[in-house]
């Protein structure tokens, strides 16, 4: 059974009853079955829910701490046989003092029990007046009887897993304990908590935990008590949220009172790879370890393996299909959307004022790339103050070119105010064929390729012939695919989109015309840019005038190949993984996007390993194109310059890929 590097956890809060220890444990069993069943690894359960948060001065009742322990010696029995790992709270003696622990429950015994090392003595809270702090056990190697670890300085190891804990108020430190757990080499980070809820804290909690995540590039499970809790005073809502990375994978809705369980499945893989990356993340290491480090405070509990969770019947967290793309919401749509323009925007107008306002010659095609191109040529000759006619916008038309995508071009031209020129490659490629001897009704690579350095000839002497420099319109989709003629479109002065994939290029463009150009030719030019088949119109279109050659066709749907590329490049994953998360991914029709109109399709798992295939082939091959790609401003955390983001030698062999692929 594959497990792609993920790993089922679950916080759960379950309905309890202070100081009924019986019920108390009664539910959290029955939270341990369920979790058993779901295939779940790491359950964490509120803090002290064993003998309820809310007991006050019963704390200081010998008869209630060592009835709870002996619930957790139950609850510890219920585990065995089991495959699901247990974080849950308790009231803990140790020597003379009372602590409020987190003890870890996993394969019918007590592995570890953590103690809290920060407690809230202000307004309601005023847990000193029963606690003491972990603090007071550094370095001490305390056990409990039996020879339990009992440190608040633990890390547990579970299959590929390791995580820490820490315990509510802990987290509300400067930095909490989680950020040492988290450089000490845990990936999943265990919150057993006792939160009130106020108006607004909802979000401050959440954007709290999805910080730490960013931060320490980790997992967080976080479980509140709820419902039962003693509201003499306060109310307790049941808060349980699962995070990765900055972003929640699931949140539990609050103040259920027959309690509340959330689970999810955390990319263990995408942990590691993105810290592997991350050169200044703190990890251990030999030269790192001295006498006074803090990682040598910690003790490590190993505790087996992981649960054999099917992650192929059921993935639990949400695959998106077009990593690329924002969501749905307008206003991030249009900040995005913004921020992208203005990256490359500044791009090109720095370039351009450093060579002294030359022209910038740009090939209009009448397809989204040149037309992004055109959109951010245009503001930035705005931005600096400068006549767009200083823009000079090149059409083209060859033996492929149709009326639709022409008749665009002409339009953005005119209409945005540019300089137009209109120059047919025809009789000049016709010329070429009768010099080289190629037959012009044989439609090959040679009589594709000839258009496209035509094209791109016509565009250096223009460019030269004005003072200018022409600018690239490739993007990052057939950068990566080398989908491109070498020295012919793959050439130019400055390139404005080499780090934009496809899938965000329509994007873009899609809303450019429906907000800045909206209601306008511009705007319903733009439109039809989005709806026409993605084309390089090398060959001659159909009876009817319409394009035949369709680029998705040959080289597979671009949101397909912007995934793969998305998940190979950002987290190294393994073809076998890709080909997993892709089939989740577009298995079925799902809701419309912001980009694509319609439903979308759905790909059955042949033509999944088919284009998959298909991008290892091109990627490897083609990496020659990219080692002398012109400079192009960086926009998104994924790109292929060869001055810094990849670096890849063109001999690369891409046999382990394609065996790994075979492995299906």
């Amino acid at each position: 059974m594959e497990k792609y590097g993920f790993i089922r956890v679950s916080a759960a809060s379950p309905r309890v009853k202070v100081a009924d220890v019986a019920y108390n444990t009664a539910q959290c069993r029955a939270c341990i079955d369920r979790a058993e069943a779901d295939g779940v690894s790491i359950l964490v359960l509120p803090e002290l829910c064993i003998s309820g948060y809310t007991c006050g001065d019963l704390f200081l009742q010998k008869v209630l701490v060592e009835r709870s322990w002996d619930a957790l010696e139950e609850l510890a029995g219920h585990t065995a046989g089991k495959n699901v790992t247990v974080a849950v709270g308790l009231p803990v003696f140790f020597r003379t003092h009372l602590y409020n622990c987190a003890a870890v429950i996993s394969k019918g015994k007590i592995a570890g029990v953590v103690p809290k090392m920060y407690l809230p003595n202000y307004g309601e809270y005023y847990e000193t007046r029963w606690f003491a702090s972990g603090t007071d056990l550094v370095g001490l190697r305390a056990e409990l009887a039996g020879g339990i670890p009992f440190d608040p300085y633990m890390l547990f190891t579970l299959g590929e897993a390791t995580f820490g804990i820490e315990i509510c108020e802990d987290m509300w430190t400067a930095i909490p304990p989680s950020t040492y757990h988290a450089l000490a080499g845990a990936q999943i980070l265990l919150n057993l908590s006792a939160s009130n809820e106020t108006i607004c804290k909802r979000g401050y909690r959440n954007r709290r935990i999805i910080g730490i995540t960013d931060r320490t590039i980790s997992a967080y499970v976080y479980s509140s008590c709820g419902y039962g809790e003693s509201t003499q005073d306060l109310v307790y809502s049941g808060a349980t949220l699962i995070c990765e990375n900055g972003s929640m994978l699931e949140e539990g809705e609050r103040f259920r009172m027959d309690g509340e369980t959330v689970t999810a499945d955390i990319d263990l893989e995408k942990l590691i790879s993105m810290r592997q990356k991350k050169n200044n993340f703190y990890c251990v290491s030999p030269d790192a370890v001295s006498s006074d480090s803090f990682v040598t405070r910690y003790r490590t509990v190993e505790l087996g393996a992981d649960a054999p969770t099917d992650f192929e019947a059921e993935l639990r967290r949400h695959i998106e299909r077009h990593p690329f793309v924002p969501g749905s919401d307008p206003r991030e749509i249009s900040q995005r959307a913004e921020e992208i323009l203005s990256i490359q925007v500044t791009g090109l107008a720095s370039r351009l004022e450093h060579l002294g306002h030359p022209t910038a010659v740009i090939g209009i095609s009448g397809g989204l790339d040149s037309t992004l191109a055109l959109l951010v040529a245009v503001r930035a000759f705005d931005a600096l103050g400068w006549d767009r006619k200083g823009i000079v916008g090149v059409t083209m038309p060859g033996f492929g070119t149709t009326d639709r995508t022409y008749a665009n071009a002409v339009t953005l031209i005119k209409e945005l105010g540019v300089t137009f020129r209109e120059i047919s490659i025809a009789a000049s490629v016709l010329r070429h064929f009768d010099d080289i001897g190629h037959n012009p009704e044989v439609h090959d690579v040679t009589y594709e390729n000839s258009q496209a350095r035509e094209r791109t000839q016509i565009l250096m002497d223009i460019a030269n012939q004005t003072g200018g420099i022409v600018i690239g319109t490739g993007d990052l989709s057939e950068i990566a695919l080398g989908w491109c003629t070498y020295n012919g479109d793959h050439m130019s002065m400055y390139g404005v989109n080499g780090d934009v994939p496809k899938t965000l290029v329509k994007y873009i463009v899609k809303w450019a015309a429906q907000s800045q150009y909206a209601g306008t030719r511009i705007g319903e030019a733009l439109l039809d840019v989005v709806d026409t088949p993605i084309s390089p119109e090398l060959t001659p279109a159909d009876d009817k005038g319409h394009i035949k050659q369709k680029t998705e066709d040959l080289v597979g749907p671009y949101e397909l190949h912007d995934f793969f590329l998305y998940n190979f490049m950002k987290f190294g994953y393994s073809p076998r993984k890709i080909y997993f998360l892709a089939c989740k991914a577009f298995g079925g029709v799902q809701p419309d996007s912001a980009v694509f109109s319609g439903q979308e399709p759905s790909y059955t798992p042949e033509t999944v390993a088919k284009w998959l295939r298909k991008f290892f082939w091109r990627f490897f091959t083609q990496q020659f194109k990219r080692s002398c790609t012109p400079d192009c401003p960086k926009v998104g955390s994924v790109a292929l310059s060869p001055r810094g983001d990849w670096r890849m030698p063109t001999d690369a062999q891409v046999k382990l890929w394609i065996d790994d692929l075979e492995k299906i």
